[in-house]
């Protein structure tokens, strides 16, 4: 969730986590305080897919003038979620038992129009997510985590193990989750290993297009003087 939202954020949009099948339990109250704690302000809803009466908390997102784009896992209720949002009746598949993990009902992006005006995108299930140029929302998701970075004695500070790090400090009272610190490390380095990949490939391209440049230049100079 922490990527998907560090994408949501990174593209600008409203990021909404939505539980999608709370009817499979007694109590939704401890996945919804675990998703909100995932990033500050984040906008938490639990509901059965399929209940009409559910999905209506949803509505305020999806009026006139609004997109909404479903993005998820395979398996997590995105079609259920699309068929009770438009009244359409897409094809739905179960979960494996062997794996938990869902089988591609949808396989390309659809459009719908929703009944209250918005429209709504569908998107094929993710199989794998990685991050690419989204330091900045990064920061944005774990903003308790980078404000407290900045409180550091070092502004390299590893949050490791340097004197003044104000991280570690947290950490020890209590105040942050070590394993947030890590899932945060975690994903910078992703980031930062898949953004310079991309400048290298990015630079190795421009370089290219420079010697095409260049020969063809030179072609045109070599039959200009022939004639």
């Amino acid at each position: 969730l922490e990527r998907y939202l560090a994408i949501a954020h990174d593209a600008g949009a409203l990021p909404v986590v939505v539980i999608t099948k709370a009817d499979t339990v007694d109590s939704v109250s401890d996945f919804v305080s675990q998703a909100s704690a995932l990033s500050p302000g984040v906008l938490v809803e639990a509901l059965d897919a399929r209940s009409v009466d559910d999905v209506e908390v949803l509505l305020p997102w999806c009026e006139s003038g609004q997109t909404v784009a479903l993005l998820g896992s395979s398996g997590v209720g995105k079609s259920t979620l699309v068929n009770t949002l438009t009244g359409d009746h897409q094809l739905t598949k179960e979960v494996r038992e062997d794996d938990q993990r869902g089988r591609h009902t949808t396989t390309s992006r659809s459009m719908h129009r929703l009944p209250h005006g918005g429209w709504l995108v569908d998107t094929p299930g993710m199989r794998e997510l990685q991050l690419v140029d989204v330091g900045d929302a990064l920061d944005d998701v774990f903003a308790e985590v980078a404000a407290l970075a900045g409180e550091c004695r070092f502004s390299d500070c590893s949050h490791e193990s340097e004197p003044g790090c104000a991280v570690q400090a947290a950490i020890e009272a209590g105040t942050l989750d070590a394993d947030r610190l890590r899932r945060y490390r975690k994903l910078q380095s992703e980031d930062r290993r898949n953004t310079e990949t991309v400048a290298e490939r990015r630079s190795r391209d421009k370089n290219f297009g420079k010697m095409i440049k260049s020969v063809m230049s030179e072609k045109r100079k070599d039959k200009g003087g022939k004639h």
